[in-house]
This record gives C-alpha cells, sequence and structure tokens, in this order.
C-alpha cells in the first residue's frame, strides 16, 4: 500500500522533526499568507480594474515577480497592463512569463530544485510547490502576446506567437486522452465524484476562441487553408456560433473544400465580401474567470479521521445577459464563443488525479508521525496535540490560478459597407472606422462597471 512504503522511506522522532515541519509551513506559506488564499489576496486589484481609476500593481506583485511564482505573478502583470492599453508593458510581462514556461520545459523531469520543492510539499501543503500552470493558461498566454503585437502593428512578432500557440494547441489536444486514463484510475469514491462535479461544469479544456484567434491572425497573414483548419476546430467546440458557421461556409467556397455542400445544407449559402465592404471582427472579454474553491474531505487513515484539502469549481459565475451591440442601424449576430471558467473547471478536472495522490501521500506522511506520538508519557501526548493543530494549519488547497483572465469571450464576425459607424455596445458607445478589403478589429474588454474599447484596421 502507498501509505505504507512512505513510512519506510524514513522514521523520525517528534521531538526533531515538529520545529523543523512548523517554520517550513510557516516560511512556505507566509507568501500568499498561512490564512489568505490567492484569490482573497488578488481581489483588490479585479476590483481595481473594474474602475476608471489606473489600477496599480501592488507591493506584493512586485515581491511574486521575483519569488518561485514568478510565472502567475508574470501573467497577472501582464493582463493587468493589457487590461488597460498599456501593450508594451503587458509584452514585457508576458516574456518573463513565457520564459518561466521554457525554463520548465528545459527542467529535467527529476531535479534536485524539484525534489527540494515536492519533498516540502509533503509536509505542507500544494502551496508550497512554485507555480507552473497548465496548458490552457499557456495557450492564452501565447494568444495575448500575439494580440499585444498586432495592437502594436509588430506583426512578425505576432507570427511569431501564432506558430507557438497551434503547437501547443495540437500537444493539448494529445493529451487529452493521457489525462482521462488517470482520471479513470482514482480510488477515491468522493474525488472520483469531485472530478465528475467538474466534468459538469467544463468537458474540454480546449478553447474554440484560441482556435478561432488563430484563424483568424491565419486569414489575416493571408495563409486561407490553416485558417479554415482552426475555424473548424472552433467550430467543433462551439457548433452554435454563427460566426464560426459564417467563416468556415466563406473559406469552404474560396477553397473548393469538399465539406461545402455539407456545409451549405447546415448553414445555407455562403456569405462573401461585397464589392465596397470590410470586415469587422468584435471580440468582447466579460467579467473575470471563477475562482478555485477548497473542498474538504475526510478519510480513515489507520482508524484516525484525517482531513484533506482540494481544489474544485463549486459552480460558474454569472453573467448579466449579452449586451445589444449595434453598428450604426446593423444590428448584427453576436454571439458566446467561450466560456473560459468551464474550460478552466475541465483542466482541473483533468489535473485533480495528480493532486489527490500528493494529498493522499502527504496524509499519509504526517499520519505516520502522529503513530509515532501514541505514548502515554506527557511529551508524546503534547506532540500528537501539536501534530493535529499543524495538520489543520497546513492543510489547505491549493487556490492559485490566473484569475484576471474573463469568463467569458463573444464574437461578433461579418462584412460591413465601408464607413464610419457609431458603435452602440449596452450604453457604451465607440466610433469605428471600416475600410474596404480590409478587416477592422474592436476587442472589448468588459469587467462589469467598466468597458473598454480597443480598435485596428488591419
Amino acid at each position: 500500500m502507498m501509505f505504507n512504503r512512505l513510512r519506510e522511506l524514513g522514521h523520525f522522532t517528534i521531538t526533531t522533526l515538529l520545529p523543523a515541519l512548523v517554520a517550513l509551513a510557516l516560511s512556505g506559506c507566509a507568501y500568499h499568507g498561512v490564512l489568505t488564499s490567492y484569490p482573497a489576496s488578488i481581489a483588490p486589484l479585479k476590483t481595481g480594474l473594474d474602475s476608471s481609476a489606473p489600477a496599480v500593481l501592488p507591493d506584493t506583485f512586485k515581491q511574486g515577480l521575483q519569488s518561485a511564482d514568478q510565472l502567475l505573478y508574470a501573467e497577472e502583470a501582464g493582463r493587468v497592463a493589457q487590461i488597460q492599453g498599456d501593450f508594451d508593458g503587458s509584452i514585457n510581462y508576458f516574456k518573463q512569463a513565457i520564459a518561466r514556461y521554457e525554463k520548465l520545459d528545459e527542467r529535467a523531469l527529476v531535479s534536485l530544485s524539484n525534489v527540494g520543492a515536492n519533498s516540502s510539499s509533503y509536509f505542507v501543503n500544494d502551496k508550497v510547490i512554485p507555480y507552473e500552470g497548465n496548458s490552457s493558461e499557456r495557450i492564452m498566454l501565447h494568444q495575448y502576446q500575439a494580440l499585444n503585437y498586432l495592437m502594436l502593428n509588430q506583426l512578425s512578432a505576432a507570427q511569431v506567437e501564432l506558430r507557438k500557440t497551434n503547437e501547443l494547441q495540437t500537444l493539448q489536444q494529445q493529451a487529452l486522452e493521457d489525462d482521462d486514463k488517470k482520471a479513470q484510475k482514482l480510488a477515491s469514491g468522493e474525488v472520483s465524484a469531485q472530478v465528475e462535479q467538474l466534468k459538469a461544469l467544463g468537458d474540454t479544456p480546449l478553447n474554440p476562441a484560441g482556435y478561432y484567434l488563430t484563424g483568424l491572425l491565419h486569414e489575416l497573414f493571408n495563409e486561407p487553408n490553416d485558417a479554415y483548419i482552426d475555424y473548424r476546430k472552433a467550430a467543433e467546440l462551439a457548433p452554435n456560433n454563427p460566426a464560426l458557421q459564417h467563416n468556415l461556409l466563406r473559406l469552404a467556397k474560396l477553397l473548393s473544400m469538399p465539406q461545402l455542400e455539407e456545409f451549405s445544407a447546415r448553414w445555407g449559402e455562403p456569405n462573401l465580401p461585397k464589392q465596397g465592404q470590410g470586415r469587422i471582427v468584435i471580440i468582447s472579454e466579460r467579467g473575470f474567470v471563477a475562482s478555485k474553491m477548497a473542498v474538504d474531505l475526510t478519510l480513515p487513515i489507520d482508524g484516525k479521521l484525517m482531513s484533506i484539502a482540494l481544489p474544485s469549481y463549486q459552480g460558474l459565475p454569472s453573467l448579466t445577459p449579452l449586451p445589444q451591440v449595434n453598428l450604426g442601424d446593423n444590428s448584427m449576430p453576436f454571439a458566446e464563443l467561450s466560456n473560459i471558467s468551464s474550460i478552466a473547471a475541465a483542466e482541473l478536472s483533468a489535473e485533480l488525479p495528480s493532486i489527490y495522490w500528493r494529498q493522499a501521500a502527504r496524509l499519509a506522511t504526517k499520519t505516520s508521525m502522529v503513530n509515532q506520538t501514541e505514548r502515554d508519557t506527557p511529551a508524546s501526548l503534547l506532540g500528537n496535540v501539536l501534530l493535529q493543530a499543524y495538520n489543520v494549519l497546513t492543510e489547505q488547497a491549493d487556490l492559485r490560478s490566473w484569475l484576471t483572465l474573463p469568463a467569458q469571450v463573444d464574437l461578433l464576425d461579418n462584412f460591413i459597407q465601408q464607413g464610419q459607424y457609431q458603435l452602440h455596445y449596452g450604453a457604451q458607445q465607440q466610433t469605428v472606422s471600416v475600410v474596404a478589403g480590409q478587416t477592422t478589429l474592436v476587442w472589448i474588454i468588459d469587467t462589469g462597471n467598466m468597458v473598454r474599447f480597443y480598435t485596428k484596421s488591419l
């Protein structure tokens, strides 16, 4: 049994081990706070982004960018700069995050630094392990970096990010089958129930908005065949989105694809641009992605009830109804493309088996130490009480994730006569120019109380 094997790794006396454990708990968890979760620490920054006043990164971010959690803080800082239109600043922060991912790629599967971090987690919790992100976050990081470069008209750099995004999307697809196999090996019914609950919130970590964006970039770089492939993947994930249907029909017609007849039977005739028309693409990002929540489970180990804390999502944040969008007098179809919170839940469902086994190993280690104190001496009784208290203090779920991402992405993509229009987005307005034969990108970041518009003619 796994618990027995862990006990055989070494025998420690409570009098020598407990002081080191307490110090480790305080040093390892102090960065986020022993009693403060990461979502709580990031909440004031998100509130600041939802106002007209410039959001300022707190001092903890400066410390975080130099910490073992550099990846997470660089992602957050880059997104904060991006939301506020500081695309140069966002590029620099995202470069730090990308560099950290590349270091993780280069690191051997077992290294001294990795063993040390994970060994610490056996005695404290997963918050001690340096943040390593996940596939969905990494893909969005490169997508957002491509958008940064696009907004600054640095097209070659945007194309580099496009290629990296496509590569990561392929790797993510290949990993899905392996993740499903891991989930099937779960031995705990309660944990399996958590996996199923997460899958009910999100059935795939694949992001249709990501495939749409790479398709759009391929078109802008005159690569229609690659664009067609990515639009088709996006449509498989979001089959009811009219913009994806429209783009598939159009490219199937232009490229003489064999699927044209099938697509036409399902969605009608393709809508090709007419003389004097330009393309208008409106990407709306709304709200903030859901935060993880802790789920406490109690497991019987050697006749004792020990607690285990796992990250989970108990539901998805509700958004206000999609606002009415008009371009001048034209009411155009605007529909949901991606629910990022659902994607996060699906990503976590794949990660939960590994998280569970780490927690179980930690629980076995703590239980072994408690068993060593079961003598009727005052020191042993005191040690037992201290260890139980230590378990309660340190058994916390790791709730870290990239929390300045949007909750949902909506899309409008169509052709319209060239000219200058007033874009009405709910109660907000923005002047938009459409040029014949060109694409006008409107990027809306709607955090609830604050709506920001960024436009680019391409």
